[in-house]
């Protein structure tokens, strides 16, 4: 197989989220939700991928996750609810709605509910088992992103705001900051091993923050600035819309809407390899959980607008790494 490939029938519109199953017997298996209203399910094991099923829903997707399984999965977008989907059958079920858009969706282990988090300004849980909603937060913010480690929940809001929530309790969250960066909040991901999260901004930076609210750690976060070039002498700054940990090596890939993708060691504070340029802005990142397959999607930006968009194709490309590909040379 080469070292990357395009994965054939791409969906139509601006791809929202890609996510690997998280199982290891089927860890190639791919889903990916577009804002053409489809949610693609793909074997990227062999070369070109294969789509396996296509589920057509109502309104553009931003978001999806697997089940703890790996044989269901949950949606959300535009429609303003939150969809179990049997991807054997493509049958639909609601577990919940939310009063405007649903930014993110996740899926914790642990207890095995699902989480929403929408532009209405709540976070909501979801049991698929009883097709109800547990619980719902209020947030002083429409939700941009979110990520779990464990039993931490990280928010990032409109207003620069992030709150950090234990599963197990939503009544309040635990820590309420500030971001780190200065502008617009474009991705969270949690660090592997639950210590904190990396967060990217619309201004071509990222931020590292830990959890312990202790003055000792809370002096090690730090920020720094990437995807930037300068153009006819001028700096120009790129959206960093994706970050991507490694599940064995605790580093991370970021993309940018300069079409690059970077892997980070967030531990040393050092770039360890930029790829080649990819054939548009980048949309979404994920790894999978055996560290041996990343995948890219690229495509038009949601901000520009369809004529903005008339030029740019989209799609996803997956790469193969190799067993110390993104790891620390510390």
């Amino acid at each position: 197989m080469s070292m990357q490939f395009q994965l054939q029938n791409a969906p139509a519109d601006i791809i929202s989220a890609v996510r690997f199953n998280p199982s290891e017997r089927y860890s190639s298996f791919l889903l990916a939700s577009s804002w053409d209203s489809t949610l693609s399910l793909y074997d990227t094991s062999i070369e070109n991928g294969r789509l396996l099923t296509r589920v057509d829903g109502v309104a553009p997707l931003l978001d999806c996750c697997w089940d703890e399984l790996g044989r269901s999965a949950y949606i959300g977008g535009l429609e303003n609810r939150v969809r179990m989907v049997d991807l054997e059958s493509g049958r639909c079920s609601t577990l919940g709605a939310h009063d405007d858009a649903i930014k993110c969706v996740s899926f914790h282990r642990p207890s095995g509910l699902v989480v929403s988090g929408s532009w209405d300004r709540t976070v909501q849980l979801h049991d698929y088992r009883s097709s109800s909603r547990v619980c719902a937060s209020s947030l002083p913010h429409k939700v941009f992103s979110m990520d779990i480690t464990g039993n931490l929940l990280v928010v990032g809001m409109a207003g620069r705001a992030v709150h950090i929530y234990d599963i197990r309790n939503m009544d309040e969250p635990f820590q309420r900051r500030e971001s780190s960066l200065k502008y617009m909040t474009r991705a969270i991901k949690c660090i592997p091993t639950g210590d904190g999260y990396a967060s990217s901004s619309i201004e071509g930076r990222i931020a590292v923050d830990f959890f312990d609210a202790s003055p000792d750690v809370q002096a090690k976060k730090y920020a720094f600035k990437c995807h930037r070039a300068v153009e006819d002498d001028m700096d120009t700054v790129y959206p960093v819309n994706a970050l991507a940990f490694h599940p064995l090596h605790g580093t991370f890939v970021s993309g940018g809407a300069d079409s690059l993708v970077c892997f980070w060691d967030y531990k040393a504070r050092k770039r360890l390899r930029q790829y080649p340029r990819y054939p548009g802005p980048i949309q979404a990142l994920e790894i999978n959980s055996k560290g041996s397959s990343l995948a890219i999607s690229y495509g038009g930006d949601v901000e520009v607008g369809l004529e903005g968009n008339a030029q740019v194709n989209n799609g996803i490309i997956i790469r193969s790494l190799a067993p110390g590909e993104g790891k620390s040379k510390a």
